[in-house]
């Protein structure tokens, strides 16, 4: 019987995609830079590709977050300290926030009959902002971040550092839900979790990291989390 559910947060519960593109145009509009559709594109895929890089181990975190405004700034021609654009763009996102659609109505819905902890791979002091706004913490029994967990998902040493902070877990039990095949579903196989792939806009699956379960909304879970 289902008893723990782990939740992603950022493109599982809150809209990232859409607050990275307002922290960004505000950041660059402090900075005398016009943030064109194209360069909050650019930096989009830019910053995936190094978040990706940190889940595959080649990247430190303090890395991550330098490095994405520093490959931006090289492809502009551009001069600027990566280390004050990204401190003033970490400001901007922390301040606000976006909800998934049908979000916060499933949290509402389930919270009372599962247990429910957050597992996230962002900044803390960002993500604690976020939180803070959206008004969600009341609904989770624990709120786990990677910088504060000494690991990075997938890595089973993330998993296992929230497991330990749970009393009496059972991995049998728990079910992790999250947008990220890299990172929620590959990171919940290696530490024994079953998984539900998170997958509003069809993406093709990878054959070597398989969810056991996939929706397409989030208004489709509590009928999944029933059956199991």
């Amino acid at each position: 019987m289902l008893r723990t559910i782990f939740f992603d947060l950022d493109d599982t519960i809150l809209d990232f995609h859409q607050a990275e593109k307002q922290a960004l145009a505000e950041t660059l509009r402090s900075f005398q830079m016009e943030p064109t559709p194209a360069i909050l594109d650019r930096y989009h895929v830019l910053n995936r590709q190094q978040w990706e890089l940190l889940e595959e181990g080649k990247l430190t975190r303090s890395q991550v977050l330098i490095r994405r405004f520093d490959l931006l700034f090289s492809e502009l021609g551009i001069a600027c300290s990566s280390q004050e654009v990204c401190k003033v763009y970490e400001r901007f996102l922390s301040q606000g926030h976006f909800f998934i659609p049908g979000a916060r109505e499933l949290l509402e819905n389930i919270s009372s009959r599962y247990d429910l902890y957050l597992a996230s791979n962002g900044a803390a002091s960002v993500q604690a902002g976020r939180l803070k706004s959206a008004g969600i913490e009341k609904y989770f029994k624990d709120i786990f971040i990677s910088e504060k967990m000494g690991a990075d998902k997938p890595s089973t040493a993330f998993f296992q550092a929230c497991f330990a902070a749970i009393p009496g877990f059972d991995a049998a039990d728990a079910l992790m839900v999250g947008d990220s095949l890299t990172s929620d579903i590959r990171g919940a196989r290696d530490a024994g979790l079953r998984s539900c792939w998170f997958n509003p806009h069809g993406a093709t699956p990878r054959p070597n990291i398989k969810p056991d379960y996939t929706v397409r909304t989030l208004e489709e879970l509590p009928a999944l989390l029933q059956r199991l």
